[in-house]
């Protein structure tokens, strides 16, 4: 009896993250944008530009006043993912917690003016345990490369987890769920590869692009698609896909990373 009251309060707090943040049972009561995450996203996430580059910015330094974000913490730590229903559901329940901690291992070391500060050659950031998901400490690594990577094998994760740079995919200003995860995901990639200043930046020849370094590092992703460009053919928008119609691997070049901090105070 105890222990079948523990498991349902776990799952009283993880359907609290899915009837918002992740899409899970009880959708039809509010929506993404009602849970403090949500609310969080919405408030403090607007597009701008900073060194040339076009994208979503991240107003920090109002993080740590905003109720919103302690609040958003607590619910992650308290959530238990288990109790999700669909593998969609628990993806975006992951995407989100990433993409928080990512926003609380800046949060936490301010000022800084890259994330990569947070740590160093030996013992970079990545693997540093940054915050508290369903009960236990995680570092970004373990949620990317042990969670989302390893359990969904869908490669629009490298458009969905923001390592807070600037040429890092958009922070979208909502947060993923499950009903509508594809859609966003889809959304993400598409967005990206139409970004001249980070994503995607055509040659004059349609046989050619200078693209994301993601493609480079995470290129056994995209090889089990047909590699790295017949996935960005396939997946880019129709005004990007005909810029780029006979595109091959051999035409692609990589864009130089930015990892200058994703901070609304740049553009100012």
């Amino acid at each position: 009896m105890a222990n079948r009251a523990r498991r349902m309060r776990g799952v009283v707090v993880v359907m609290g993250l899915g009837l918002c943040l992740v899409g899970g049972p009880a959708r039809s009561a509010g929506g993404a944008e009602e849970t403090a995450y949500g609310r969080l996203l919405a408030r403090h996430v607007h597009p701008g530009t900073v060194s040339g580059i076009e994208l979503n910015l991240v107003d920090y330094a109002a993080l740590p006043g905003d109720p919103d974000y302690r609040q958003a913490l607590r619910d992650f730590a308290g959530a238990d993912p288990s109790a999700l229903s669909t593998d969609a559901d628990r993806w975006a329940f992951w995407a989100n917690a990433y993409n928080l901690l990512a926003i609380k291992a800046v949060v936490d070391r301010m000022p800084i003016d890259s994330i990569k500060d947070g740590g160093n050659f030996l013992f970079p950031i990545w693997g540093k345990k940054v915050g508290t998901v369903a009960g236990r400490e995680y570092a970004l690594d373990e949620i990317e490369h042990g969670v989302l990577r390893k359990e969904f094998d869908d490669p629009r994760v490298h458009f969905a987890v923001v390592c807070a740079s600037l040429s890092c995919p958009d922070l979208r200003d909502e947060p993923y769920v499950g009903d509508r995860l594809d859609e966003q995901l889809d959304e993400q990639v598409e967005r990206f590869l139409a970004n001249r200043t980070k994503g995607l930046r055509p040659g004059e020849d349609g046989a050619s692009a200078e693209v994301s370094s993601i493609f480079t590092w995470y290129g056994d992703d995209f090889a089990g698609k047909g590699g790295v460009a017949t996935y960005i053919r396939e997946n880019a928008g129709p005004e990007t896909s005909a810029r780029i119609a006979k595109l091959t691997d051999d035409g692609i070049s990589y864009l130089e990373y930015d990892w200058t901090l994703n901070d609304a105070a740049r553009s100012r």
